[in-house]
C-alpha cells in the first residue's frame, strides 16, 4: 500500500551513466575518459603534505584565476563547479525560468531532458536530420533557451562557428548555451562569440582534454552578469562546491599548456588512424571532432556486437534510442587499445 507521504516525493527518470566494469585487463571505451595521465604539474602537487581542515575558498579564486589567463578573460567571466555537469545543472536552474519551453536537439547528451524534468522546465526537442545534425533553423522560434553540444554527443558532429552564431542572432532573447566537453579534439570554440552575445554561456570541463574526470572540474564563461547570476544560485545551494585539491590541482593543469596539447593532438591522430581502419573494415561513422566515434555497420547488429565485446573485456557505449540503436560509440584510447579493437572486430566478423 502506498503511504500518503508518497505522493510528495519528486518521480523524475535518472540519467544513466556509462558502465563502469571492475577487474585488471580491460578495454574501457565507454565513458569517453582521457586514456592518459594528467598532467606531471598534478603529480607533483599530489606527493605534496596539504592539509585539508580547512573548508576551501568558495570563490574558488586560484583556479577561476587561472582560468581567466588561460583564456584571456577577466575573472568575473569565470564561473567554476563539480565537473560540467555541476555547471550545467547550476545554468538550468539559474537560465531557464520561462514559461516559454527550452530547446535541445532530440539526439544530443541524455542529461538535458532529465534536468529539464527535475527542476519541471517545459522543453521541446528539435530533430537531428538524417546526417544527424542540428537544423539550425528549427531554433529560431519562441523559446525560454537554448542548449546544445558542440561537437554532438554521442554523434561526435562539430558544427561550425558561422552556425552557431546565426543561432545567436535569432535568439538575443534568450540565454544560449553552447556545450563543449569535446571542443579541444579539433573544434574552434564559440569563446570568440562572447564579445557580441552577451545571451551566450560556453561550458567546458577538465574531464576529457585534462585527463581529470575523476577530480570533477567543469567551468562557464560568459560575461559577468550571467557569471554573477551563477554565483548567486551556487551561493544559496552550497557556497563550498569545489574542494581544495580540485582548485589547485585544476590550476596546475591549466599552467602546463605543452602537455594539454601534446596528449590532445595524440587522440585526434589515433581518432583517425582508427576511423581510417573502420572504414576498411566497413564501418559507417559520423565525422568525428571528439574523442569518440559513432559507428555502425550494415551487416553486424551493434547489440550483439556490443555483448560479444565485453566478453572480450572490452567495453563500449550502446543506446537504445530508435534511431541511434545500431551505433555503437567507442571512445579513442592508447594507439594499442585501438589496435586491440580492430583485432577484435577482425576476428568478430571472421566467426560471424
Amino acid at each position: 500500500m502506498e503511504r500518503k507521504w508518497m505522493k510528495n516525493i519528486r518521480k523524475v527518470v535518472p540519467y544513466v551513466p556509462g558502465e563502469q566494469p571492475k577487474g585488471t585487463d580491460l578495454i574501457k571505451l565507454n565513458t569517453n575518459e582521457n586514456p592518459y595521465e594528467p598532467s606531471p604539474n598534478v603529480k607533483r602537487y599530489l606527493e605534496c603534505d596539504h592539509k585539508y581542515r580547512l573548508y576551501p575558498d568558495p570563490t574558488a579564486d586560484v583556479l577561476v584565476s587561472q582560468l581567466a589567463t588561460t583564456y584571456g578573460l577577466s575573472k568575473d567571466q569565470i564561473f567554476v563547479g563539480v565537473g560540467s555537469d555541476d555547471v550545467l545543472a547550476m545554468a538550468f536552474m539559474t537560465f531557464f525560468q520561462s514559461e516559454k519551453p527550452i530547446l535541445f536537439p532530440d539526439i544530443t547528451y541524455s542529461f538535458y531532458d532529465v534536468w529539464a524534468d527535475l527542476f519541471r522546465i517545459p522543453y521541446e526537442k528539435q530533430k537531428v536530420d538524417e546526417e544527424f545534425r542540428l537544423v539550425k533553423e528549427d531554433y529560431y522560434k519562441e523559446n525560454g533557451g537554448i542548449i546544445f553540444p558542440n561537437p554532438n554527443a554521442p554523434t561526435g558532429i562539430l558544427e561550425p562557428l558561422e552556425f552557431i552564431e546565426d543561432i545567436l542572432k535569432h535568439n538575443q532573447e534568450s540565454i544560449v548555451i553552447v556545450d563543449e566537453a569535446y571542443i579541444d579534439f579539433g573544434g574552434q570554440s564559440a569563446l570568440s562569440l562572447l564579445k557580441k552575445y552577451e545571451n551566450l554561456l560556453v561550458v567546458q570541463t577538465f574531464s576529457k582534454s585534462r585527463s581529470l574526470a575523476g577530480i570533477r572540474i567543469g567551468f562557464a564563461m560568459g560575461n559577468p552578469v550571467l557569471i554573477k547570476a551563477l554565483n548567486d544560485v551556487k551561493y544559496s545551494f552550497n557556497s563550498y562546491t569545489m574542494n581544495e585539491a580540485s582548485l589547485i590541482i585544476g590550476s596546475e593543469a591549466l599552467k602546463d599548456q605543452e602537455y594539454f596539447e601534446k596528449t590532445c593532438n595524440l587522440i585526434i591522430e589515433t581518432r583517425e588512424e582508427f576511423v581510417a581502419e573502420m572504414k576498411q573494415l566497413g564501418f559507417s561513422m559520423c565525422p568525428s571532432k571528439a574523442n569518440f566515434v559513432f559507428a555502425t555497420h550494415k551487416e553486424y547488429d551493434a547489440t550483439e556486437i556490443f555483448e560479444a565485446a565485453k566478453k572480450e573485456k572490452i567495453y563500449f557505449r550502446h543506446f537504445n534510442g530508435e534511431r541511434v540503436k545500431d551505433y555503437l560509440r567507442i571512445t579513442i584510447g592508447t594507439k594499442e587499445q585501438m589496435k586491440q579493437v580492430i583485432s577484435f572486430f577482425k576476428n568478430y566478423m571472421n566467426k560471424s
